[in-house]
C-alpha cells in the first residue's frame, strides 16, 4: 500500500495535452486548459493541436499565457493533477527569465495623494503603453 500523502506519480504513458498542461499547474482548471488549446495558445512541437493529442517526454509544448510566452519540455507525464514540487519535475521552462522589476519603468504607479495626472503625465503614459 502507498504511503500516505502520496498522490498521483510520474509515468511515461501517453497523455492528452489538456489534461497535461492542467495536471502541471500550468492552468488552474481543466476547462481553462482546453479553452487555451482549442484558442491556439497551446502548441504541441510547433503545432497547434487538439486538446485529445497525446504528449509524451521529450515533446516540448509552448504555452502563451498571460502575455508571456513559456517553453516546457515534458520530462514526466500525469493524469491526475499533482502538487507544486511533483508538477515542476514534470517539466523543464526553457523560456528565459521575466527582467528584474527595478528595469521595468512604471508609469502607471502615482504617489499616493498626488491627484489625478496631468493631461502632459497621462500622454505619456499612454505612449509607454503603446510602445510595450
Amino acid at each position: 500500500m502507498a504511503g500516505a500523502g502520496s498522490g498521483p506519480q510520474p509515468d511515461g504513458r501517453p497523455v492528452r495535452i489538456d489534461a497535461w498542461v492542467w495536471a502541471v499547474r500550468i492552468y488552474k482548471t481543466r476547462n481553462d486548459a482546453a479553452d487555451a488549446v482549442k484558442a491556439g495558445h497551446v502548441k504541441l512541437n510547433g503545432e497547434s493541436v487538439k486538446p485529445s493529442q497525446q504528449v509524451v517526454p521529450g515533446d516540448r509544448v509552448r504555452v502563451w499565457k498571460n502575455h508571456h510566452e513559456h517553453d516546457f519540455e515534458v520530462l514526466a507525464t500525469v493524469r491526475k493533477r499533482v502538487g507544486a514540487p511533483v508538477a515542476r519535475t514534470c517539466y523543464r521552462d526553457h523560456a528565459p527569465p521575466p527582467p528584474p522589476r527595478e528595469l521595468i519603468p512604471v508609469w502607471g504607479q502615482r504617489d499616493r495623494g498626488a491627484g489625478r495626472p496631468t493631461k502632459k503625465e497621462r500622454r505619456q503614459m499612454e505612449k509607454f503603453r503603446r510602445m510595450n
